[in-house]
C-alpha cells in the first residue's frame, strides 16, 4: 500500500471483533528512522527492535519500587510518608 521501509511503520492498539476475521488498530508512518526514534515511546521502539530494553535484575526492580513507595507523596522538605 505505502512504499516505505518497515522500520518506519508502527502499528498498535489492535482490537479484535467478535466472530473473528477482523481487527482494527492504529498505525503511524514516519518519514525516517530518525523521526521515529525522536517521537515514538521507548517501549514501542523496544518492541520494534530499534532499542534495547534495560537489563536489571528482578531484585533491583523490586527494591527500587519499594524505595519509590516511601517517598511518594512526600513534600519538598524531604519528610517521608509514614
Amino acid at each position: 500500500m505505502y512504499k516505505v521501509d518497515k522500520e518506519v511503520v508502527f502499528v498498535f492498539g489492535f482490537k479484535t471483533h467478535f466472530g473473528g476475521g477482523q481487527s482494527t488498530g492504529f498505525g503511524l508512518i514516519y518519514d525516517s528512522t530518525d523521526a521515529s526514534n525522536k517521537f515514538e515511546p521507548k517501549h514501542r521502539l523496544v518492541r520494534h527492535g530499534l532499542k534495547q530494553a534495560p537489563k536489571t535484575s528482578r531484585k533491583q526492580r523490586k527494591e527500587r519500587k519499594n524505595r519509590e513507595k516511601k517517598v511518594r507523596g512526600a513534600n519538598k522538605h524531604g519528610d517521608r510518608k509514614k
